[in-house]
């Protein structure tokens, strides 16, 4: 297993930062279904600079007897039963996502990681009904705690809104590829590197 110079054990109450985006059929995470969800991982350089070094991705079959509303899937442009998706069951789904976390914590010294997201209650409620669902007995994720780039976005740049956060941050927002879990994943994990890294610099800036 790949060593950890600089390893984030101390830096978030011992918890690693994921960052987590779901796609769904739905807002009710008891009978819609995910249908996308997709985990990047951020670690320190050996500076102590954040950066994203892992992007895992995985569309899902909708679990059974799940109701799937059309507002939902117009929105997100999902079929959830294109040949194409290369769909999952939900359990190997997660089995997928969770083992490279779950490495990516040992070798950071946390004891768990930590969902950070974009309005995270969503992902999280989802996410623990699809654990809770499949009878996942080794998640990864503290079950209630999260971090949320909308109140951060608010704080650094006064917006709360994704594509407004990542356009006032100076970066490139896709509307033809937004929704999709990997890039809302990516772009809010470059952001939410970029708002701890200000802060770093700031917190060192003031020290000398």
């Amino acid at each position: 297993m790949e060593i950890n110079l600089n390893p984030l054990g101390n830096r978030f109450r011992g918890y690693l930062p994921v960052i987590v985006d779901i796609e769904t059929a739905g807002f009710n995470s008891k009978k819609n279904p995910l249908l996308e969800i997709a985990a990047v991982i951020v670690e320190p350089d050996t500076d102590g600079w954040l950066h994203i070094t892992e992007k895992h991705h995985c569309n899902i079959i909708p679990f059974k007897n799940s109701e799937l509303d059309d507002a939902a899937l117009k929105f997100t442009g999902i079929d959830p039963y294109h040949p194409f998706r290369m769909a999952i069951e939900e359990k190997d789904a997660l089995t997928k996502l969770f083992t490279p976390i779950k490495a990516a914590v040992k070798r950071n010294e946390c004891k768990r990681a930590i969902l950070v997201g974009h309005n995270p209650a969503f992902d999280i409620n989802f996410l623990n009904a699809a654990i809770e669902r499949t009878n996942h007995k080794r998640s990864p994720f503290h079950p209630f705690s999260s971090f949320d780039t909308a109140t951060l976005g608010g704080l650094m740049y006064g917006q709360t809104v994704l594509a407004k956060i990542a356009q006032a941050a100076g970066f490139t927002w896709d509307n033809e590829r937004a929704h999709s879990a990997l890039y809302d994943a990516e772009q809010t994990a470059e952001l939410f590197c970029l708002i701890i890294n200000r802060w770093k610099k700031l917190s060192e800036y003031e020290a000398t």
